[in-house]
């Protein structure tokens, strides 16, 4: 691991590149190994409350780029749950009332069990 404040800084802005990178191409495997990285450096970065005004500048970069991560993990889980709700949707069996109006059965999650 890194041993001065502005390599543990260079390094954690690495993997927050690193991190966005593999969950554009969805690579899991090497996403979750760089989020276990980066938890354990910003783990040690904690007590840290000193910072030189050249590192400050690296961290507020850090930080935006951390942001841009959230936002894309954010609309990311936007659109798979708008995605199982459309098909949730769709493949809730219709059946009739006693009026004759139409009533949608629930699914009871029915792609996540992987039974269509």
């Amino acid at each position: 691991m890194a041993k001065t404040l502005k390599d543990q800084l260079t390094r954690l802005h690495e993997l927050i590149l690193q991190e966005r990178e593999y969950a554009k191409a969805f690579a899991m495997n090497e996403l979750m190994a760089t989020v276990q990285v980066k938890n354990e450096l910003i783990k040690a970065l904690e007590p840290v409350r000193d910072i030189s005004p050249e590192d400050r500048e690296l961290a507020a970069v850090i930080r935006e780029e951390n942001r841009r991560n959230a936002y894309l993990f954010w609309a990311a889980l936007a659109f798979v749950r708008e995605s199982m709700s459309f098909f949730q949707k769709e493949l809730a069996p219709v059946s009739y009332g006693a009026q004759g109006s139409t009533i949608r059965g629930n699914t009871g999650g029915i792609l996540l069990r992987g039974r269509i």
